[in-house]
C-alpha cells in the first residue's frame, strides 16, 4: 500500500511548540552525529597524544567533504520540500533521486582526489613525518568509505522536509550506537579482532554509517515512496541538478568557509607543536557535543522559514527569528558558565598529557565567552537560507572567516601566541554575530515591505 507523507504545518499555531515540535525529535540525532567525532577522540586518545593530534589534522578535510555533501543536501531538502508543501510528489521524487545520484557523482570524485592527495594535502596542513603515517591510515580508510559518510547527510535534511524527524534521528541513533561498540574492538583489537589503532576507528565510522545509509534508503524508498529510479525522471536529471545547485553553490561557499578556517588554524597551531594541535582538536569535538541541542533548533528553521516565507507570514519568521535568538543567547550563557568552571575536568577526560591539558583548558575559558554570538550567528545564516537568500548567509560567513577570523587569529599569534589565537576567535565570535543580528533584522523588515500593497495602486471608490 502506497503511504502518504504527512508535510508538517508550520505555518499556524504557537511558534514556539512549532520549533521545537520539530527540534526535539532531531536533538537524538544531532547528538548522535556529534556523538561520532566524540567517540572516535576518546578512543583514539588512549593510544597517546601523536595519534590525538593526527586526529586533529583530520578535522578540517573532513569537515570540507562532509560540507560539499551538506551544500548540496541543503538545495534537495529546499526543492523538495517546496515541492511536497504543494502536494507534488513527483517533482519531489526527481529531485531527491537525482540528487542522490548527483551526491554520489560527486562523494566518489572528491574520495579518488583526496585519497591520491593525503600527502602533499596535509603536509601544507602542517603534518610532519611522526604524524603523517597516522594521518594516512585513518584517511585512506575514510575516503574508501566516503559515500556512506555522505549519504546520511543529504537524507537527514530530506527525512526533515517530509515531517519525518523521529526516523531521521532513529537512523542517525543507529549507526553511532553500531560506532560506539565497533570503536574498541577495531582500534584495541578486542574479541580476537586486529588491533587497527587510527585506522579501526576509521572502519568502524564507515561501517556504522554504510548500515545507517541502508536505512535510510529504506525510508525514503518505502516509507516516504521518494526514491524511486524511474528511467524516464533520468531525462530531466541535468535540470534537476541546476536546480540543486543554485542553492548548493552560496550554500557549500558558506559551509566550506568553516573548514578552510579551521585548516588555516589548525596550521597556525601546529608551529606551537602537537600538544596545541592535539588541544585544539579535543576542544573542538567537544563543542561540537555541546551545541548539538541548538543545533537541533537550527536545522528545523530553514523548513520553518520556507514554508512562512512561502505563505505570506513574515510576522511568523520575525517571531521564529526571536525564539531562535533568545534561545542561542540562553544556552550560550549557560554551557560557557559549566564549561569555565569544567575545564580541568574536560581536559583530564580526553588527556593524560599536562601540556594539552593546559592548552585545552586555557582555550575553553576563552572561547566559551562568544558561544551564545556564535550560536546567533549560525540561526541567522539558517533564516537567511530559508528566506531564500543563501548568499546573503555566505557573504555573513565570509565575513566571519576572511574579514575577522583568520586576521585576528594570526594578529594574535603575533602579539600573544596561543592565547592571542583564543582571543581572535572570541572577538570574531561576538562581531559577528552581533552583525548577523542586525542583518537578518533588516532583511525581515525588507520581506514585510515587500507583502504589503503598493498605496499608489490603491484607488478610493468613485
Amino acid at each position: 500500500m502506497k503511504v502518504t507523507p504527512q508535510i508538517p504545518q508550520l505555518t499556524h499555531g504557537s511558534v514556539k511548540r512549532t520549533l521545537f515540535r520539530m527540534a526535539f525529535p532531531m536533538l537524538a540525532g544531532t547528538i548522535s552525529m556529534s556523538a561520532y567525532n566524540l567517540a572516535d577522540t576518546w578512543y583514539v586518545s588512549l593510544l597517546g597524544t601523536l595519534p590525538l593530534a593526527a586526529m586533529g589534522f583530520t578535522f578540517p578535510v573532513i569537515m570540507l567533504l562532509t560540507f560539499v555533501a551538506g551544500s548540496i543536501g541543503t538545495g534537495v531538502t529546499t526543492l523538495s520540500s517546496h515541492s511536497l508543501g504543494k502536494s507534488d510528489r513527483e517533482a519531489a521524487s526527481d529531485i531527491v533521486t537525482h540528487g542522490i545520484i548527483f551526491t554520489v557523482m560527486v562523494a566518489v570524485s572528491m574520495a579518488v582526489v583526496g585519497y591520491n592527495t593525503i600527502e602533499p594535502v596535509f603536509t601544507r596542513l602542517g603534518a610532519d613525518a611522526l604524524t603523517l603515517p597516522l594521518i594516512g591510515d585513518y584517511m585512506r580508510t575514510w575516503y574508501l568509505g566516503a559515500l556512506t559518510m555522505a549519504l546520511p547527510m543529504m537524507g537527514n535534511g530530506i527525512l526533515i522536509a517530509c515531517g519525518d524527524s523521529k526516523g531521521a534521528s532513529r537512523f542517525i541513533m543507529l549507526g553511532m550506537a553500531i560506532n560506539v561498540i565497533l570503536d574498541p574492538i577495531m582500534i584495541f583489537g578486542w574479541f580476537g579482532f586486529p588491533a587497527l589503532g587510527i585506522m579501526g576507528a576509521a572502519l568502524a565510522t564507515v561501517i556504522s554509517q554504510g548500515l545507517s545509509t541502508i536505512w535510510l534508503f529504506y525510508l525514503l524508498s518505502k516509507k516516504h515512496g521518494l526514491l524511486r529510479f524511474r528511467p524516464g525522471s533520468l531525462l530531466h536529471f541535468l535540470q534537476s541538478c541546476r536546480k540543486i545547485l543554485g542553492f548548493a553553490i552560496p550554500s557549500g561557499l558558506s559551509m566550506m568557509l568553516m573548514p578552510i578556517s579551521s585548516a588555516v588554524i589548525t596550521a597556525l597551531l601546529s608551529r606551537y607543536g602537537h600538544e596545541a594541535v592535539a588541544a585544539a582538536g579535543a576542544a573542538s569535538r567537544i563543542e561540537m557535543f555541546a551545541f548539538v541541542v541548538p543545533m537541533a533548533l537550527g536545522m528545523s528553521m530553514t523548513p520553518y522559514i520556507s514554508q512562512n516565507l512561502g505563505a505570506g507570514r513574515i510576522d511568523r519568521i520575525r517571531e521564529g527569528k526571536n525564539v531562535a535568538t533568545t534561545f542561542a543567547l540562553s544556552y550560550g550563557a549557560f554551557i560557557a558558565i559549566v564549561f569555565y568552571l569544567a575545564a580541568p575536568l574536560l581536559s583530564h577526560v580526553f588527556t593524560s598529557d599536562p601540556e594539552v591539558s593546559r592548552i585545552l583548558i586555557m582555550y575553553i575559558r576563552i572561547i566559551s565567552f562568544g558561544y551564545g554570538m556564535m550560536e546567533v550567528h549560525r540561526y541567522c545564516g539558517f533564516v537567511m537560507t530559508g528566506m531564500h537568500r543563501p548568499v546573503n548567509a555566505t557573504l555573513l560567513n565570509a565575513l566571519r572567516v576572511i574579514v575577522l577570523l583568520i586576521p585576528l587569529s594570526y594578529a594574535g599569534a603575533y602579539y600573544d601566541g596561543i592565547r592571542g589565537i583564543f582571543f581572535g576567535r572570541l572577538i570574531t565570535d561576538l562581531t559577528v554575530g552581533t552583525v548577523g543580528l542586525f542583518w537578518i533584522s533588516r532583511v525581515i523588515r525588507t520581506a514585510i515591505a515587500e507583502t504589503r500593497p503598493d498605496p499608489n495602486l490603491i484607488r478610493d471608490p468613485a
